[in-house]
């Protein structure tokens, strides 16, 4: 079976597939729309198969369309990581690793994964991104990403996860707040103060984590602020909004103006896990799991 396909053919279907509106399709690359339309029915015709769905209201892709869409994306992507890796090759340098991570991963995690890797693979590149839990699976399922750490329990079929950190909660308060750790007893004590605390859709099952702490101290929080940022709940709290619950390692001792309390009676922990795809072939991923 021979097809007439060039890879322009692939590019202006994704773009139709992207848009669903030849003209805009074709502004963005840069041809006619007559142009694009004759190059879309020429590779339905080579390929003996519909793409489009097509009326003078809209345009809806098959589901043989539908299809095309996700491999033909998916496999481009794949080349691209493999052209971009030949690049590197060619500068002299072996590779390189694209992390998502949410911030708490930061404070030691991964500086002190990456100064270990990087000991040992001089001539390595790495990007980081900050971001919350679902976008880097979202990131790693489509490639975007090769490594995340997440705090969450469960992920989807298809991606791997190995925890790196077990470790406890802990309060923060503001400095001159009556609490101290000598006379904290139970985190009932502060029933009647406002709490502040990480956005659950940053995280749902960390957040639902957090909550269970409350339901085994018997009262339901009065949250009055939540954020996706430890910076922006230091500041709040500094600043008297209100008091937080944060993992332990968010715990800094140069943070002016608030205090932490470690709650060490406490059945919750918090997990930090590194997760990545199967399906990954970036050679460099490999190497830098052993060091984990």
């Amino acid at each position: 079976m021979s097809y007439q396909l060039e890879f322009r053919h692939l590019r202006y279907f994704l773009a139709v597939a992207e848009n669903l509106h030849f003209r805009k399709a074709a502004e963005k690359l840069f041809i006619s729309q007559p142009g694009l339309s004759r190059q879309i029915k020429q590779m339905e015709d080579d390929l003996g198969v519909q793409l489009f769905e097509r009326n003078t209201r809209r345009v809806k892709l098959t589901k043989v369309g539908v299809y095309l869409q996700s491999e033909i994306k998916r496999n481009l992507q794949n080349l691209d990581q493999i052209l971009s890796h030949a690049q590197l090759l060619e500068k002299g340098i072996v590779g390189d690793l694209r992390f998502g991570y949410v911030g708490s991963a930061m404070q030691n995690i991964i500086p002190n994964s990456l100064l270990k890797f990087r000991n040992e693979n001089p001539k390595a590149l790495f990007s980081l991104m900050e971001m919350d839990n679902q976008r880097q699976i979202d990131n790693i399922l489509s490639g975007d990403i090769d490594i995340g750490f997440v705090r969450m329990e469960r992920v989807p079929k298809g991606v791997h996860s190995k925890t790196v950190l077990t470790e406890n909660f802990c309060l923060v308060l503001p400095k001159n707040h009556v609490i101290s750790k000598y006379n904290f007893k139970a985190l009932k004590q502060l029933k009647n103060e406002s709490f502040i605390l990480f956005d659950p859709n940053y995280s749902a099952s960390y957040y639902e984590k957090v909550m269970q702490i409350f339901d085994e101290s018997g009262f339901t929080p009065i949250v009055t602020h939540n954020t996706i940022h430890a910076t922006s709940i230091f500041k709040l709290v500094k600043n008297n909004f209100g008091i937080s619950i944060v993992p332990k390692s968010l715990q800094s001792e140069n943070e002016d103006g608030i205090k932490f309390i470690e709650l060490k009676k406490i059945s919750q922990k918090t997990a930090l896990s590194v997760i990545w795809n199967q399906k990954n072939r970036n050679p460099m991923l490999k190497e830098f799991l052993k060091h984990l």
